[in-house]
């Protein structure tokens, strides 16, 4: 797929050759509390997604759920997905700005922003799926992904995994307190 576009770097090439899963909806707060006992998020709701925690939180929250006996019966280990893994699943085999089109007009169907959010996360999944069946890729709340930050490349990569380190690590999606663009 074609990773990237004019505003946010050099559109390029890149070749995914590792199957991996990601969850239909962001992580719930039921399920943050189920995995660590605890829910931080300003809004409670339990059908709402986990907001203001950290990266490392995330990495430990995965880690915690990896170690659970049910989840390594089946062999199960859960990781943040890399940018190119989280950009392809949202762009679900779309060539267009957003997975519904390029018609920013459209995103209220499709995503929770400023715009439409009343000031607040929204319970998840309410809105309509990309192609692939997956909720909320372009808002509600922003989305941690494995890579420290650097600029895209110009060339075709295959399996990139970002730099080693960095000064800032990577989200990406939308937000309901920020604007559609």
């Amino acid at each position: 797929f074609v990773m990237g576009d004019d505003q946010d770097g050099p559109p390029h090439e890149v070749t995914l050759t590792k199957p991996f899963y990601l969850g239909v909806t962001e992580v719930t707060n039921a399920q943050w509390e189920a995995v660590m006992g605890e829910v931080p998020s300003r809004n409670k709701a339990p059908n709402h997604p986990v907001d203001v925690v950290s990266w490392e939180e995330v990495v430990g929250f995965c880690e915690k759920l990896s170690e659970l006996p049910e989840e390594q019966k089946a062999g199960r280990v859960y990781r943040l997905p890399t940018e190119a893994e989280w950009e392809y699943a949202c762009r679900a085999g779309t060539k267009t700005a957003y997975s519904f089109g390029n018609d920013e007009r459209l995103l209220g169907d499709c995503a929770w922003f400023a715009g439409n959010s009343d000031g607040r996360t929204q319970p998840v999944g309410r809105k309509k799926p990309n192609p692939w069946g997956l909720y909320d890729m372009h808002g509600n709340v922003w989305e941690w992904v494995s890579d420290w930050y650097e600029a895209y490349p110009n060339d075709a990569v295959t399996d990139p995994q970002g730099p080693f380190r960095g000064s800032r690590r990577v989200h990406r999606g939308g937000s309901w307190y920020r604007t559609a663009r």
